[in-house]
């Protein structure tokens, strides 16, 4: 049986649907021909709506096929699709990670609060310190720690409080920075980013092992790593932090102190450097009596972004368009819109953001959007050092309607 509709057709292994309108015209010389010649093809016929039923499907059905032969690209690819790509270079997707705050803790010098101690926010949130600090003779420490809670919760300024561990010698706990955001499960975008920057995570000596290592290790939610393989020291990124010769640099928010350290220390080359605030002991277990090493990294310093936002004024706007735009600012600077998440190390634009807050209403409209690292931002892009992990809350977005 021979049928007037167009088939999908084959381009170097990619398939090209035809058009709805050429199913249609196939789907109503189709039925022409089956009652004889001379049917009204009229859409508004009871034959013209079978036309067009008939056609909906087929052209679903063809889309189906079409998503289905993309799910083999990576940059296509998402779901259980994306999760096989990722199982090649054994890769998994993250489950989560809780929001990572930067902490002042105060009380008596030589205190030491171990990993793990636990903090209160005014919302219940349970935080843990992902490696230990000594109270200096300052009195006063900073220190990182973790939502017990995956997803993306947010840390206000000064919400975290109250100490939940009781510690002898440790007074008081407070956060001057919201806390970087965690996340509930990978997102596509997310997960194709760091499966294109993790495909050497089964070989060993290089950054880009060491960060598919440091990136996979359970509640991190940010890393970034480079090394200088000069004989003399030199400064890099937006903050030209000084990387000693011969040495790498793991730049790292989240995760216990203890895995962070394990996973640099199983990929990173023999007799290279460390760069940065936070040491561990690790020991390699190959031996009868296990030989200790002191791995360091870097816990960055959480920045808080700024933006202002010019929108045109108009009486369509909605009565709660500034909250929803800072919601929108807040959604893309995360990667919660399908892109990818402002994080460490990393220039963000201020165009990354016009569609996400155009999409809040056919009636908004972008003047312009600045950010920086400033209040009252006038600058068009944001970039961020290998010792700086941003962070933004609603407070901090600005929204003018002009």
């Amino acid at each position: 049986m021979s049928t007037n509709v167009p088939v999908i057709t084959w381009v170097n292994g990619s398939p090209v649907v035809p058009s709805e309108q050429n199913i249609l015209a196939g789907v109503q010389a189709d039925i022409n021909a089956a009652f004889g010649g001379g049917v009204n093809p009229s859409l508004q016929t009871p034959q013209g709506q079978l036309a067009q039923t008939e056609t909906a499907i087929i052209g679903d059905k063809n889309n189906q096929i079409a998503y289905i032969a993309n799910q083999v690209n990576p940059s296509m690819a998402s779901g259980i699709w994306q999760d096989a790509i990722g199982e090649i270079y054994f890769i998994k997707r993250i489950p989560g990670a809780g929001t990572v705050v930067q902490a002042t803790c105060t009380g008596a010098v030589g205190t030491v609060i171990p990993a793990g101690a636990v903090a209160q926010d005014t919302n219940g949130y349970l935080y843990s310190l992902t490696s230990a600090i000594t109270i200096p003779s300052s009195g006063s420490v900073t220190g990182s720690f973790q939502n017990q809670t995956q997803g993306s919760i947010a840390c206000p300024i000064g919400a975290l409080s109250t100490i939940y561990t009781a510690i002898a010698g440790w007074d008081t706990v407070s956060n001057p920075t919201a806390g970087a955001l965690g996340n509930t499960v990978e997102t596509r975008a997310a997960f194709e980013a760091r499966r294109s920057a993790s495909v050497a995570g089964n070989s060993l000596n290089s950054i880009q092992s060491i960060y598919a290592a440091v990136s996979a290790v359970p509640d991190v939610i940010d890393a970034f790593v480079v090394d200088n393989p000069s004989n003399t020291s030199v400064s890099y990124g937006a903050t030209s932090y000084s990387l000693a010769a011969h040495s790498v640099c793991v730049s790292v928010a989240g995760g216990t102190s203890s895995a962070v350290a394990q996973a640099i220390w199983n990929k990173k080359p023999p007799g290279c450097g460390y760069n940065g605030n936070t040491s561990v002991t690790v020991y390699d277990t190959n031996y009868p009596t296990p030989v200790p090493y002191t791995v360091t990294y870097l816990t960055p310093t959480a920045v808080p972004v700024y933006f202002k936002v010019q929108i045109q004024n108009n009486s369509f706007l909605p009565s709660n368009i500034v909250q929803l735009v800072q919601n929108a600012v807040i959604q893309s600077f995360n990667g919660l819109d399908g892109g990818t998440a402002v994080g460490i190390a990393s220039t963000s634009y201020s165009g990354r953001y016009y569609a996400n807050i155009n999409a809040i209403n056919p009636n908004v409209n972008v003047i312009e959007v600045y950010l920086g690292t400033t209040s009252n931002p006038s600058t068009l892009l944001v970039s961020l050092g290998i010792d700086q992990l941003p962070t933004l809350s609603a407070s901090n977005i600005a929204v003018n309607l002009v």
